[in-house]
């Protein structure tokens, strides 16, 4: 385990262009990160491309890199980041999506009847469609289309926190609604597919 010292070292040796201190984080980070992704996303195929990004984006910002105390908090965000982006660009790959449901949703939902899968979507709908004009949009946008926050915030003229708020909300408002009904489980499955 990294020590705050080491970890202080680390940080330095980025700032002094020693790529050496990447492979010592790798070394250290890659099992957790790799078992923390493997946590949200369930399936394995694509989680070292993910990894590689992570290292990368350390690599390039490393200037930036600031408190040695914050750091584990830093590169598991940036890793969680990286995993809902994998999957919000993986939107519309059909393969994708059923081999992410299947690993996902536990296998009482995974042999319900079609119909019922389709009930409930049509009863999310229903819930989506009654929010607020503006924040339905953002988050029709983002969930069904994949787009980024950035890129939603583009085309709605809109700071990227509006967009953040408008997810935020539009997501507790779907729970709340989603826990009257008893089927808070398959949530998941409609705001990350």
């Amino acid at each position: 385990m990294f020590t705050f010292s080491d970890t202080e070292q680390i940080i330095n040796r980025l700032k002094n262009e020693d790529k050496s201190a990447v492979d010592d984080l790798f070394s250290y980070y890659y099992p957790r990160l790799y078992h923390f992704s493997k946590a949200i996303l369930k399936i394995e195929n694509d989680i070292d491309d993910i990894l590689q990004e992570v290292f990368v984006k350390i690599w390039l910002n490393r200037q930036r890199i600031g408190n040695p105390e914050t750091f584990n908090a830093y590169i598991f965000t940036i890793t969680k980041n990286e995993v809902l982006n994998l999957i919000r660009t993986n939107l519309r790959d059909h393969t994708f999506k059923d081999q992410l449901f299947q690993h996902a949703v536990g296998e009482e939902y995974q042999n319900s009847a079609p119909l019922e899968y389709e009930e409930i979507k049509t009863g999310i709908e229903k819930i989506v469609a009654a929010l607020p004009e503006k924040r339905k949009q953002v988050f029709v946008l983002s969930r069904t289309e994949g787009l980024s926050n950035k890129e939603i915030a583009l085309q709605l003229n809109i700071s990227e926190k509006t967009v953040e708020d408008h997810i935020t909300h539009a997501i507790k408002q779907i729970k709340s609604s989603m826990k009257e009904v008893g089927i808070l489980s398959l949530l998941y499955c409609y705001l990350f597919l």
